[in-house]
């Protein structure tokens, strides 16, 4: 059979086989069963083969509205916690042939301009953190298949919800504290409107108050070294007992925590344990290295794109939050007073 010098289509492989295009689509797609004939299907096949078609999947997914792209909409990208939530879940992307288009929002929170023309016609689902959800609306990603992280699951926008057990590594943090013998408190806490922040200190006042004599202040800071200087300093400058033990939600706030701690003139941990909440590189960076909760954030990442996937296939995502682990470094001690 001799062959054109243009590409062939659908409709040379249908005049080739003697069929109809819509049998060719019906053969070539393999959803033909129950609709055309053994033989037909394999004599459409043998025409595709012997005029060398490939079907035009660019045009197909256009038609059909897939693209194979998902987009993963994280908070910032100011650490790398995110860079490993999008290297996980680029991974198992490619696995299943789709590509993953990260897009921080901007100022970590709040709505974000819309990264295409139509994001229902360029995407095929959404993973995103809670952190970041105020951006859905402005993109309308809360409109195609979704996917949220860090998120409540009984209060979630997405068709499924992936979650760390934050809760967990705030009781593993109590309960070494606790050990320690610490039983007054300072909770560092993020000043950002999450479900994840709000686990934290809900957790961490149940805990405490299982234990007689314990107490409990908050300061409130932004995610910054600045910030949470500024509020370190100012929290254990209040007249009363000093706080023995200091919980910074994550370990960037523990960083400007231990700049606040050391310009008061105090110890870490001899004068006031301090814990953090990641296990990023600066945990290993500051001295003493730093007591944390260890997030897997790229088996987060891919947890969240095979929950995605699972979503699209109409099966149901796998179950459980991804178990977190403290890690007992230099910045925690027992209390040199009672």
């Amino acid at each position: 059979m001799a062959r054109s010098s243009t590409r062939p289509t659908s409709r040379d492989v249908a005049q080739a086989a003697g069929v109809s295009q819509a049998a060719v689509s019906l053969v070539l797609g393999d959803k033909w069963r129950g609709r055309v004939s053994e033989t037909t299907a394999e004599r459409v096949r043998e025409a595709a083969r012997d005029l060398g078609y490939r079907p035009n999947l660019a045009a197909r997914n256009l038609r059909l509205g897939h693209t194979r792209t998902v987009l993963l909409v994280v908070p910032a990208l100011t650490t790398e916690f995110f860079a490993g939530v999008y290297t996980g879940a680029a991974r198992v992307a490619a696995d299943h042939g789709f590509g993953v288009v990260l897009y921080p929002s901007p100022e970590g929170i709040g709505p974000a301009r819309d990264p295409f023309a139509s994001a229902q016609a360029a995407l095929d689902g959404v993973i995103a953190s809670s952190m970041a959800a105020d951006a859905l609306t402005a993109i309308r990603g809360d409109q195609l298949p979704l996917v949220m992280l860090d998120s409540d699951p009984s209060g979630s926008l997405g068709a499924a919800t992936v979650n760390l057990d934050i809760a967990d590594g705030i009781r593993q943090v109590a309960a070494h504290l606790l050990a320690l013998g610490h039983r007054r408190f300072l909770h560092l806490a993020a000043d950002v409107p999450s479900w994840t922040f709000e686990v934290r200190a809900r957790e961490l006042a149940a805990q405490l108050d299982t234990v007689p004599g314990t107490s409990v202040r908050t300061a409130h800071a932004p995610i910054s070294i600045d910030g949470a200087l500024t509020a370190t300093e100012a929290a254990l400058a209040t007249p009363g007992p000093r706080p023995t033990a200091l919980v910074c939600d994550d370990d960037k706030l523990a960083a400007g925590a231990y700049k606040a701690v050391r310009r008061l003139g105090l110890r870490i941990p001899d004068d006031i344990s301090v814990t953090g909440l990641d296990d990023l590189g600066l945990a290993t960076a500051i001295d003493p290295e730093l007591t944390t909760v260890r997030l897997d954030a790229e088996l987060f990442g891919e947890r969240g794109m095979e929950a995605l996937l699972a979503v699209l296939e109409g099966r149901t995502p796998q179950a459980g939050d991804i178990p977190v682990e403290l890690v007992v470094r230099g910045s925690t001690a027992p209390p040199s007073t009672p």
